[in-house]
């Protein structure tokens, strides 16, 4: 149960509290468990190492849940190295953090690892050679001539089950988020390691997946309805509706004398909504019903104890881009897609020499309401451009609280630190949804498996990479 300094804290009526005193016990366990560590550094494996021994010590099995950084393996990452001059990527140390997540399995040898990383891994190479093979080779070579080794799964779907399989090729290990019940196409590689001596019955374990796939409104569509703010200029809620007005006239106007009238009806009717429309920019509102609903997602983001929802406020955006906004929002609910760049009329082409050369021909792109999100990346930090409200009549990009919802965070998570760190937070993370029944799975195959009893129980220790 969340405790009322907590739920207080949370809705913004105290600046906080003394944590230590609100629950000793666990601020203790938290400042045991939370490091901030470089991963390389000698003081980061002096740091792991001295955690580790307490851990062989207590306990008779524990389970490993992380990642190496993926800075260096994403397509964005490694586009970024590219344009970087004298960049070798042979000398890029973060290519070789994941042995680091090697070196800890080897001295912990939990009886199961979760290790997560982005699909560009894949297809990364470093030295002429597939950085995801070498991984491979590491991970199946643990334990060689001195124990027992790991045997690799995938987290697999067949026939609505979740189940770890064997992978006959890389791809395989590829888990889309969207086909677990997550509002968002978010694909990443997941990697299960099972210790040979437990690996008997662990693939006869299965969890039920939902076969229903989540949508943006299914994720947001309940959440208080918010304005935007206009930056670079004076900002209230008479001079945003004139901006917002004035856009959607100008486009009705322009598409009510073609030929194909749907998109101008569509501007008319947002002018004459948005003219009626009284919108604050930020609201700690709970929606109406809120807790009550049977909606396995939705009792999974909401938490009936809070008094309010946190970090819904919007940002500001230029009048300029008000405009975009409108038309992507208006056009994907018309036609069911996000607009390229060759869709929008060229009154609203922006001042970018690369509009029209189809490499960013989505540089704005609406999340439309009747389906999953595209991936939540932490460049929902730099601007909203990719993360555009599908309601029109809002015309805006999302909220912390809104992206957070995307990628499953329940309500009563609150993102510390200015807007942009949290952000950052939010599109760095995995869907916790999506790690619940992954957790799920593991445990069920661990049930399953033939190992010998542990009279103080298995630990779940999870360290931060």
């Amino acid at each position: 149960m969340l405790p009322k300094e907590f739920i207080d804290f949370h809705a913004g009526l105290t600046p906080g509290a003394d944590w230590k005193a609100v629950d000793a016990e666990s601020w203790k366990h938290a400042a045991r468990e939370a490091r901030c560590l470089e991963l390389g550094t000698d003081d980061a494996t002096d740091a792991i190492d001295r955690a580790i021994k307490p851990l062989r010590r207590d306990f008779d099995e524990t389970i490993l849940i992380g990642g190496p950084p993926c800075q260096a393996y994403s397509l964005v990452g490694r586009a970024r190295a590219k344009g970087k001059r004298d960049y070798i990527p042979e000398n890029d140390e973060r290519h070789y953090l994941f042995r680091e997540y090697i070196r800890v399995l080897d001295r912990l040898r939990p009886a199961v690892f979760v290790m997560e990383n982005v699909k560009g891994m894949l297809s990364s190479t470093i030295e002429s050679r597939l950085v995801f093979e070498m991984l491979i080779e590491d991970l199946t070579s643990l334990g060689t001539g001195r124990g027992h080794q790991y045997e690799l799964r995938a987290v697999r779907l067949i026939d609505g089950r979740a189940r770890l399989m064997k992978a006959v090729q890389p791809s395989d290990f590829v888990v889309r988020a969207e086909n677990f019940g997550v509002p968002q196409r978010r694909h990443r590689v997941i990697i299960v390691g099972i210790r040979s001596d437990l690996i008997s019955g662990a693939e006869t374990a299965s969890v039920e997946i939902s076969p229903m796939t989540r949508t943006v409104f299914d994720a947001i569509g309940n959440l208080p309805s918010l304005r935007s703010g206009i930056s670079r200029q004076l900002d209230d809620s008479e001079a945003w509706r004139a901006t917002v007005v004035s856009a959607a006239r100008r486009l009705a106007s322009t598409y009510g004398r073609s030929k194909d009238r749907t998109l101008g009806d569509a501007f008319s009717a947002v002018a004459a909504g948005v003219a009626d429309a009284t919108l604050p920019r930020s609201t700690k509102d709970l929606p109406k019903g809120y807790g009550a609903s049977k909606d396995d997602l939705r009792q999974w983001l909401e938490r009936p104890a809070l008094s309010a929802i946190a970090q819904h406020e919007t940002r500001g955006h230029m009048s300029s881009d008000l405009g975009r906004y409108l038309f992507a929002a208006v056009f994907g609910a018309t036609y069911g897609y996000s607009p390229k760049a060759e869709d929008f009329p060229s009154s609203l082409s922006p001042d970018h020499l690369n509009w029209f050369s189809g490499v960013f021909s989505d540089r704005f792109r609406v999340q439309l309401s009747r389906e999953s999100s595209t991936t939540v990346t932490s460049h929902i930090s730099k601007d909203g451009h990719y993360y555009i409200h599908p309601d029109p009549l809002q015309c805006r990009s999302l909220t912390v609280r809104e992206a957070a919802r995307l990628q499953t965070f329940p309500d009563d998570y609150l993102f510390l630190g200015n807007r942009t760190q949290q952000y950052v937070q939010v599109g760095n993370a995995v869907p916790p949804y999506l790690a619940r029944q992954i957790a799920s799975l593991v445990c069920r195959s661990l049930t399953n498996a033939v190992a010998r009893p542990s009279p103080r129980g298995a630990r779940h220790d999870s360290l931060g990479w």
